[in-house]
């Protein structure tokens, strides 16, 4: 019976051997695989990751991140004799869990008594050296858990291009920025957001970063797009030629063309403000969000210099345009200040966003800034505030080297100082191709708010009431009317 017994362990150990062998082998092959199918910076990445798992218990105690325990384990509390000697004090070491990108690694630890996010935070230079990183950083990733991000290559300095798939966003109020230094996606909420500056030198890629905006957002049918190009005088001409097709209203750098569209905004505006509690049933839209029939409506105001200059002068001519450049302000301030909660976003693009180009009742009231490269500090404070002195390593007038065309400034909702953005670029041939195919997408959202009202029986005058509000409808429905 004792031999029997030994025969079946027997047995049943070589077929506990052989089944781990198949899955060490499966596993073998499926790294080796991976490491095919990389491109050549995850490639490197993967190396890297093997020798900060096979380091990771040296390096922990030489930087510092180990606690010793003094308190004998439960085996060998079991195992201990009175008489014998005190078990020695055990290290320990946290765990990791190590994962490659193209950039570098990202690292997931325990945190330790005595060894939290502080005692991590103050060995990210030491893990930067062993690691061979340009830099480390080290957020919260939950209770007890940190997250430490080593990138090899500065995503900075690396262009990176960005094809549209044409597919409607997931999230209409997630704008998509591009990347960190950390290479850490950047995303900016637009809900509740009535404003947005973008300023830059010449080229520093101010009007790409607005086109992959215009890209992502097109295939969506709950988002209608207007721009003002103070740098052309046809829709034909200029970045946006290509992206003409998507978008429900375009004037050049005519002013009285302007003021007629920010006119009929503003006009706009009012309508839906009068409304929204009977056609929507709240008195903001965000409570519900955007739909194909009361769309987030995007105004594009790029060179917005030209439409707001002060026209100086005693000539008829320049007394009428200095008129109107005011006129367009006021219409401005108004979409800004009380466009918010009605969908109503305005996105101003400027070399410079001092008070002599952009007045200052417009800009200081946008939530969100961007700069890319500038030339002096005072531009740096016009586009993102006073506090940028304070970050001199962030400010974007140390972004004037070429290879920093397309990196952005801003200050982030949770984080200490100012983040630098990599925006990727997005070529011509997708913007058109992006343009052609959502084109029939593209709707005045005054006709759109016409057919909402039809639909509840709002009386043209406005003085009878509507037979009741309109249920939400769900992104992405038809409109019942097209006027």
């Amino acid at each position: 019976m004792i031999g029997l017994d030994t025969g079946n362990l027997t047995g049943h150990a070589s077929q506990v051997l052989m089944v781990v062998a198949v899955l060490a082998g499966v596993w073998l092959l499926w790294t080796v695989v991976r490491y095919v199918l990389a491109d050549k910076g995850t490639r490197v990445s993967m190396r890297q990751a093997v020798r900060v798992r096979w380091g990771w218990v040296r390096l922990a105690r030489m930087a510092g991140l180990t606690v010793t325990d003094k308190t004998p384990g439960l085996l060998a509390q079991i195992t201990a004799s009175k008489d014998g000697p005190t078990p020695a004090p055990r290290v320990l070491t946290p765990r990791i869990k190590v994962k490659p990108d193209p950039f570098g690694v990202i690292v997931r630890a325990k945190t330790l008594p005595q060894v939290g996010l502080e005692e991590y935070q103050k060995a990210a230079r030491f893990l930067a050296d062993a690691w061979r990183c340009t830099r480390v950083s080290v957020l919260p990733d939950g209770p007890g858990r940190v997250v430490i991000r080593g990138v090899r290559s500065d995503p900075l300095t690396t262009p990176t291009e960005h094809r549209p798939t044409g597919r409607p966003p997931e999230d209409v109020a997630r704008w998509e920025l591009g990347v960190d230094e950390y290479a850490a996606p950047v995303c900016v909420s637009l809900a509740n957001v009535p404003g947005v500056t973008v300023a830059g030198t010449p080229g520093s890629g101010k009007t790409s970063g607005v086109n992959k905006f215009v890209c992502d957002f097109a295939p969506s049918p709950s988002v209608q797009i207007a721009a003002a190009d103070g740098k052309v005088s046809r829709a034909s001409e200029g970045d946006y030629a290509d992206l003409g097709q998507r978008m429900f209203a375009f004037c050049g750098d005519d002013l009285d063309e302007a003021n007629a569209l920010f006119k009929r905004l503003v006009e706009l505006r009012k309508r839906r403000s009068s409304t929204i509690r009977d056609v929507l049933g709240v008195k903001n839209m965000w409570h519900v969000g955007p739909s194909p029939q009361w769309p987030l409506t995007v105004l594009i105001i790029d060179e917005a210099h030209t439409f707001f200059r002060e026209y100086k002068g005693s000539d008829a001519e320049t007394k009428r345009l200095a008129a109107l450049t005011a006129e367009n302000a006021r219409l401005v301030e108004d979409l800004v200040k009380k466009g918010r909660s009605v969908g109503m976003l305005v996105i101003l693009i400027s070399q410079k966003t001092t008070g002599d180009a952009l007045p200052t009742f417009i800009r200081d009231v946008c939530p969100v800034g961007l700069s890319f490269a500038q030339k002096t500090v005072e531009a740096a404070v016009a586009a993102l505030g006073d506090d940028i002195r304070n970050w001199p390593d962030a400010s974007p007038v140390t972004l004037q080297d070429p290879t920093y065309v397309g990196v952005a400034v801003m200050a982030m909702q949770g984080r200490p100082g100012y983040t630098r953005i990599r925006t990727p670029y997005v070529s011509d041939a997708d913007a058109a191709r992006v343009a052609e195919t959502t084109s029939h997408l593209t709707a005045d959202p005054a006709l759109c708010l016409d057919a909402l009202l039809d639909a509840i029986g709002w009386a043209a005058s406005g003085d009878d009431e509507p037979n009741g509000p309109l249920p939400p409808s769900k992104p992405g429905a038809p409109l019942k009317s097209q006027a």
